[in-house]
């Protein structure tokens, strides 16, 4: 199977051919927060030095209290929510997987390529994305059952107290949390399994040594410890995501899902108002399974002009 798999982003080839600069876009393509968390200063051998236990517990500890995670339950940072999905298939024996789609491709995909059956049928392996991407649904507890559960809170911290957290102390279930998307450092490539501790030391000798770089602990630390600057910025997400929804509703669309950090309608057309919005430099996010479904994520608070200007 081929790893290229359908995902946001792209604005190199949106401007390739739609013309303009990469500085020209807005890019709402992805549901990532377009005000991140400010990184500060930090130590110059964060950069020369092999990061140390010391950084890595720092982190591990922040992690930890920021999302309530069981004392009995262990923690594992990697470089990105990705690069954990990527490992998840060779925990178990291959056999078959259940993943209820529309959802995050990377999942059913690092399955599919490890030799295992995707289905939506009941598997040893459930894998839920909770919120899900690009619909939102969230999962209630007793709808998972399976002999192992995957749940992926990539966009929970908008939502904190509906977190499956508590789970995680269980030999059934693996939480795997993303840095990037709530905090808007995509790039810093920084990600989470929580699990029993025997699951994560396994995963952690797949992982191997050093897995996150030095400025990641160090501005992950920083930032999970910051819970002044989670309050607000879920306060704002949540106002913007209403003020998406009017501005897109005015214009004819209906609002049928989505998160704080994304949006998902239903237009007539989804190809067309993508193409009429990257007329302006705004790229978007469609999808090869629905000619009417288009998802947004949130302009940065000098942005909202262009989109408005564009519609």
């Amino acid at each position: 199977m081929s790893r290229h798999r359908d995902h946001g982003g792209g604005i190199d080839a949106a401007a390739a051919r739609f013309g303009g600069e990469r500085g020209d876009w807005l890019d709402l393509s992805t549901g990532i927060n377009p005000v991140p968390y400010s990184i500060g200063a930090f130590p110059k051998d964060a950069w020369s030095a092999l990061p140390d236990a010391a950084a890595s517990d720092a982190l591990v500890q922040a992690a930890r209290t920021f999302w309530n995670v069981p004392k009995e339950a262990a923690i594992l940072p990697a470089p990105g929510a990705s690069s954990l999905i990527a490992r998840m298939p060779s925990l178990w024996p291959k056999g078959q997987v259940s993943i209820q789609k529309p959802t995050y491709n990377e999942h059913a995909g690092a399955f599919d390529a490890q030799g295992w059956q995707v289905t939506r049928d009941k598997g040893s392996v459930h894998v839920v994305v909770h919120p899900n991407n690009p619909t939102g649904r969230v999962w209630s507890a007793h709808e998972l059952t399976a002999p192992i559960t995957v749940i992926d809170e990539s966009f929970c911290d908008i939502a904190p107290e509906q977190s499956h957290i508590a789970r995680a102390a269980r030999d059934d279930t693996i939480v795997l949390k993303s840095f990037g998307k709530f905090w808007g450092l995509a790039g810093l490539r920084l990600g989470f399994a929580i699990a029993h501790p025997d699951t994560i030391h396994t995963l952690s000798t797949i992982m191997g040594p050093w897995a996150v770089s030095g400025p990641a602990l160090h501005i992950g630390a920083a930032a999970l410890n910051d819970q002044a600057w989670a309050k607000i910025t879920r306060l704002r997400l949540t106002q913007d995501a209403d003020r998406l929804d009017a501005l897109m509703n005015s214009q004819g669309a209906q609002t049928i899902g989505g998160t704080s950090l994304f949006r998902l309608y239903e237009v007539d057309d989804a190809r067309a108002l993508q193409e009429s919005l990257a007329q302006n430099k705004i790229w978007t996010r469609i999808f090869p399974y629905s000619d009417k479904w288009i998802r947004l994520g949130l302009p940065a608070p000098d942005a909202w002009g262009q989109l408005e200007a564009a519609l």
